[in-house]
């Protein structure tokens, strides 16, 4: 049988796109044992901490609902006692099903895997296909659910022998205590006996969750030739990206285009916002931006800068902050000028800087002039 040629085969670690889309998709890091174990730990937590509370809640409800004095019959509310006593068992409740709540929520969160993904609920044939079903039951996924489930009887069964070995000189004991006393020791017992078993099932979902991942990481695998078919729908085909940056440069008007030349540096965000500064000592006050943009026209200013061996320099934070500050013409704004300053320093000496090994120097933007990429303000 000829084997797949070698760009064909699956060989390559997912990328971050095709990681993003998969979980879109629905395919995300699930694990059963995590969610289970979680669920048995909050329970486990809630009878040992409020176990106790409850059984007085319920045996509070039971005296009272069978206890009928004269004052009740006169002053019949049926509505008050209903709000008064269903009150304090549904407490105890209530911090049963908050802690349900949040076990649910934290196994998907700690996969990373929390949030609502509306294509997974859409109507997939794949999903009907009895071939499908008979490859999952027979094949490897099988076979590790499986031994998935041997593994928690034998560890389970293991636990639950010794608890009882370990108890049942208690429990035989317990039919010639008074109820109270009992009802106490069973409740403990259970409540002990469930934290034993939640810690094997956390053992059981230590060992799953890395299996998922390998199972999921196996899955989403690519080729060299899905990863080039990906960056080239990412980044565009070669002359698709050319006739976007001769439309950009169409876009600049000439005096842009000069300004661009005669730029002293330009700051970029890496790809998607450009700045270009100019600072002639003696001749300009501060700073000036000469020509700014986004998108495509960005990609242009680069383009010309290249062009002009005019200096670029990545500062994502300090260029939205003067795309979003300040206009074509102008003087950056005072709030910047020390960051800018900085920068200017490090361009004026920048043959001697890269000669001695300088990297470009860090630059502080004060939190009034932060913005993400759509323009917002960040905290």
């Amino acid at each position: 049988m000829a084997s797949k040629p070698e760009q064909d085969q699956k060989t390559e670690q997912p990328t971050p796109k095709k990681l993003s889309d998969s979980a879109r998709e629905g395919d995300v890091l699930m694990s059963r044992e995590l969610a289970t174990a979680l669920m048995m730990l909050a329970a486990a937590g809630w009878i040992v901490a409020a176990g106790g509370w409850f059984v007085l809640s319920a045996g509070d409800l039971v005296r009272r609902g069978l206890t009928l004095t004269a004052s009740d019959v006169a002053d019949f509310a049926p509505a008050e006692a209903l709000m008064r006593n269903g009150t304090e068992i549904l407490l105890p409740l209530a911090s049963l099903f908050a802690l349900a709540l949040g076990a649910a929520v934290a196994g998907p969160a700690l996969l990373g895997s929390f949030g609502w993904r509306g294509k997974a609920l859409h109507f997939k044939g794949s999903r009907m296909n009895p071939m499908t079903g008979l490859k999952r039951m027979f094949g490897l996924q099988g076979a590790t659910e499986l031994g998935k489930a041997l593994a928690k009887v034998l560890l389970l069964g293991t636990i639950g022998y010794w608890l009882v070995g370990r108890n049942l000189p208690a429990i035989m004991t317990m039919a010639s205590t008074d109820l109270l006393a009992a009802v106490g020791l069973a409740g403990q017992a259970i409540g002990h006996a469930m934290l034993m078993l939640a810690g094997g099932l956390v053992v059981i979902a230590l060992i799953d969750v890395p299996v998922q991942w390998l199972q999921r990481n196996k899955r989403l695998m690519m080729s060299k030739q899905e990863i080039k078919d990906e960056m080239r729908q990412s980044d565009g085909a070669p002359e698709l990206k050319q006739a976007q940056r001769q439309r950009a440069h169409d876009i600049l008007s000439g005096s842009a285009r000069k300004a661009v030349s005669d730029a002293t540096v330009v700051l970029t965000n890496p790809t998607h916002f450009s700045v270009a500064l100019r600072y002639r000592p003696g001749v300009d006050a501060a700073p000036v931006v000469v020509a700014r943009g986004r998108g495509d026209v960005a990609l242009s200013i680069r383009e010309l800068a290249r062009g002009a061996n005019v200096p670029l320099l990545e500062y994502p934070q300090l260029t939205r902050a003067i795309y979003f500050t300040a206009r074509a013409g102008r003087v950056i704004p005072d709030e910047l000028f020390v960051a800018v300053a900085t920068v200017l320093a490090f361009v004026f000496q920048l043959e001697r800087m890269v000669a001695e090994g300088h990297g470009q120097p860090v630059v502080d933007v004060p939190p009034t002039h932060r913005f993400d990429p759509d323009g917002r303000r960040q905290a």
